[in-house]
């Protein structure tokens, strides 16, 4: 999986999809203007693997 976490309506929100789908295609998908983290040099964004992966989970989790 592939992820980017961007400036949302409500702060920062996770975008996670297939790997088939590269992250320049994808960023090209999305109406959100500023890109936080997702690991992509292209992009001008790194990767932070621990931190974004207990963000992610934490976005995601049941409430």
């Amino acid at each position: 999986m592939n992820y980017l976490i961007v400036e949302g309506f409500s702060g920062p929100t996770p975008f996670i999809f297939p790997r088939r789908l590269g992250r320049n295609d994808m960023r090209g998908q999305l109406p959100y203007g500023q890109i936080f983290f997702g690991g992509n040099a292209e992009l001008g964004v790194k990767a932070r693997p621990e931190e974004d992966a207990a963000f992610i989970a934490h976005v995601l989790r049941v409430r």
